[in-house]
């Protein structure tokens, strides 16, 4: 299965295993993913499902967007997440309908793996000791004015510039990230919660997508 639903982090919390040793897990509430459009291989190319979320105002669309969940016949949502399929999809595609609500036990399976992507919490302009870890300067020996300073940022007349991509001063955090292999260690269906293991980027309340890990390959039991 290679299909992914969007969810809201609300929060982390700890749950105890068998043994008595206490897990960190992180809250996912797994919002209503209404189903907006079915790609298939024949018409497409290539097999994959459109989902969205929550619900958009009509004055606040755009002739694009309002005519696309028209034809759909979807009430409108905010932004479109498209995940695409494998061969061995085919029967997962064929129970949904457009305007369908996908099921987190129909995607999610306790002890999977999952990819996390969201957005971790801004931290605003930040040095190089905080941003990317730098070693502090000399506190003394002669250095008064440069303890936290990055040190020298390039070389003389050649090439007499600073490369791209150089490691300096900046805005830290409030970018999209990606934590990979994260176990499901609970799932509750009726209440449309994820329990996973560890720590998911960005602040309680955001929004993040789930999907099954590219790294690590889930088993499933096929009867």
């Amino acid at each position: 299965m290679a299909m992914g639903l969007i969810g809201r982090k609300c929060g982390m919390t700890q749950i105890y295993a068998e043994n008595g040793s206490a897990i960190p897990v992180t809250l996912i509430e797994i919002l209503p993913n209404r189903v907006v459009q079915i790609k298939t291989k024949e018409r497409d190319g290539y097999e994959s499902v459109q989902v969205t979320v929550n619900k958009k105002a009509a004055s606040r669309l755009t002739k694009g967007e309002a005519g696309h969940f028209a034809k759909a016949n979807v009430e409108p949502g905010k932004g479109l997440w498209e995940f695409r399929l494998n061969e061995e999809d085919s029967e997962f595609i064929k129970e949904l309908a457009l305007g369908k609500e996908i099921s987190i036990d129909n995607v999610f399976k306790l002890g999977e793996w999952v990819d996390i992507t969201g957005t971790n919490k801004g931290k605003g302009f930040a040095g190089v000791i905080k941003r990317y870890h730098f070693s502090t300067q000399d506190a003394t020996h002669g250095n008064s004015l440069s303890h936290r300073a990055p040190g020298s940022i390039g070389q003389r007349q050649s090439p007499g510039r600073v490369f791209k991509g150089k490691k300096m001063c900046g805005q830290l955090g409030n970018h999209r990230c990606t934590i990979q292999s994260l176990e499901v260690v609970k799932l509750e269906p009726e209440r449309n919660l994820l329990l996973i293991k560890g720590a998911v980027p960005g602040a309680p309340g955001g929004q993040v997508i789930v999907r099954p890990a590219v790294r690590k390959k889930n088993k499933r039991n096929k009867a």
